[in-house]
């Protein structure tokens, strides 16, 4: 496999920028960084987007997320490995990147189980980064990046 071309946001100088702002304030809003790692990939999974898969894995394994929470966050509704708190965090995940499958892609009962566990400032943080990624899986499958390749 190669890529059509090097990622967008590397091409057009002006991108990276911003986004790492963006990425900044996802760090200031108050969710430990292990949910939004695992927000992270597994927006990347529903995506299909292996590159940011792969380099989800290595800096949620950094964020302290242990092996075997990886290997199952594909499944992560039927698995003992997560609490609460991150189950409402996937779910809210699935439901804004899946927002194709149906009219009321986050439904009510959706966002009220996340908020529930999490303030005004963490929604915002969360929604941030399912939107980021959701960013950055399609600017990667599109460009057919390699996984790895981002060191």
């Amino acid at each position: 496999m190669q890529s059509r071309m090097q990622n967008p946001a590397m091409i057009l100088t002006g991108a990276m920028g911003p986004i790492q702002e963006i990425f900044g304030a996802i760090n200031s809003g108050g969710v430990e960084g292990e949910i939004l790692e695992l927000v992270h990939l597994r927006v990347s999974q529903v995506n299909g987007c292996s590159s940011c898969v792969d380099a989800g894995t290595k800096s949620a394994r950094k964020a302290g997320v242990s092996e075997e929470r990886l290997a199952t966050v594909v499944a992560w509704r039927e698995t003992p490995y997560f609490s609460d708190e991150e189950r409402a965090a996937l779910e809210l995940a699935e439901a804004a990147t899946r927002m194709a499958d149906r009219a009321d892609a986050v439904t009510d009962e959706v966002w009220d189980h996340a908020a529930s566990y999490f303030d005004e400032r963490q929604l915002a943080a969360i929604v941030l980064m399912i939107g980021i990624t959701n960013m950055f899986n399609r600017l990667n499958a599109t460009t057919r990046q390699i996984a790895g390749a981002w060191g």
